[in-house]
């Protein structure tokens, strides 16, 4: 590959809604787990997403919606006057470097342990199945609890949870925000029939179990307005258990897709495989199908490297691509992917806690 083809679109600006990107690398969203327990950004974080604005868009990491939506310990929220002070610190400084930022919108559903709950509550979730693996809490790595499934009265207040988080990004000064429905979160969660076993209008049925990713994506677009709202899937990722995927993958999230179009949402983030680990599929399925069923923006996600952005770009395939572990050691990441320099490469016992050890210490090639 040349210079020159490298150039062919995907250093290139792009619109997505009413972001205007001025290439089309995306941060992805990265847990970094330096929060405070109150989940207040402050001035560390500000720096940490400032160094890294020279990215087309920062998604910032998950951020929780409520007390009730955190699954781990040491993450950012997005629901309290100070919360939101905290954000506003972190979007000042990326502004004042140039970027555009989002906010992702976080709710863990079952995933949670009852350390992280409000008053020892129990998780919540679609239906009362556990999940496997551990999470990570004040007490360390502990096994996710029992969830209770949610009464269908209760699901309004889960609305205006996100209604509220939306609300208070946009006071804190994001460009947009990103409703979080992948990686077998609450929103995937009742849209895969291998964790939601309802009976009411939010379980059974494809068009039931859509329902709440579609009506939580309206309350956002009625805040934000739908070209500033985009929205994260990941159709193959399973949580940290491997639970099983929807039995009909192609036919459930092929049918969400397709009414997510009557929003014009800024963009659609598609992880391509399982997050973070492979970009392989299972046999019957096509991620490109679905991704040519959306009929806005697309960016794509999961192992790229510069090779596998640029194909992709140059097929059409991508309007912009997301990286996530490279900007980790590479804050001007874009500089360097732009010149063919060498990339650092962070080691695994960075990526999570340790302050500004591992965090803003990554130097720039040019300062």
């Amino acid at each position: 590959m040349t210079l020159s083809s490298s150039f062919n679109g995907l250093f290139s600006p792009v619109a997505m809604g009413a972001l205007k990107l001025a290439n089309r690398i995306v941060m992805a969203p990265l847990t970094r787990s330096r929060m405070g327990p109150d989940g207040v950004p402050n001035e560390m974080h500000a720096r940490y997403y400032a160094q890294r604005a020279s990215a087309g868009l920062i998604i910032s990491e998950a951020t929780n919606i409520s007390a009730q939506g955190r699954g781990y310990a040491l993450t950012p929220g997005i629901w309290t006057d100070e919360q939101v002070a905290g954000w506003k610190k972190v979007t000042d400084a990326v502004h004042a470097a140039g970027g555009l930022i989002v906010c992702q919108l976080w709710h863990v559903g079952r995933f949670s342990h009852v350390d992280l709950q409000p008053d020892g509550a129990a998780p919540v979730a679609p239906s009362a199945i556990r999940a496997e693996g551990q999470t990570y809490t004040e007490n360390g790595m502990l096994d996710v609890s029992m969830p209770r499934a949610l009464e269908t009265s209760e699901i309004p207040g889960i609305i205006q949870q996100y209604r509220h988080a939306a609300e208070c990004a946009q006071r804190a000064g994001f460009d947009g925000v990103e409703v979080h429905s992948a990686n077998s979160y609450l929103l995937d969660q009742f849209l895969r029939d291998s964790t939601n076993q309802r009976n009411d209008e939010y379980g059974g049925s494809i068009e039931n179990r859509s329902r709440l990713p579609l009506e939580v994506t309206a309350a956002v677009v009625e805040v934000w307005g739908h070209d500033r709202v985009g929205i994260r899937l990941s159709p193959v990722t399973p949580d940290a258990g491997n639970t099983p995927l929807d039995s009909q993958v192609m036919q459930t999230y092929g049918h969400l897709i397709e009414q997510l179009n009557r929003f014009q949402l800024a963009y659609m983030h598609f992880v391509e495989g399982a997050t973070a680990t492979s970009r392989s599929v299972p046999t019957g399925i096509d991620l490109d199908a679905l991704r040519a069923l959306f009929k806005g923006p697309y960016i794509g996600n999961n192992n790229y490297d510069l090779d596998l952005a640029v194909n992709r770009r140059l097929e059409g395939k991508v309007d912009a691509v997301a990286f996530g572990r490279p900007f980790i050691a590479n804050p001007d990441l874009v500089h360097r992917l732009k010149t063919g320099a060498e990339l650092a490469v962070a080691p695994r016992e960075t990526y999570y806690g340790n302050g500004a050890k591992g965090y803003t210490d990554w130097p720039a090639l040019v300062d």
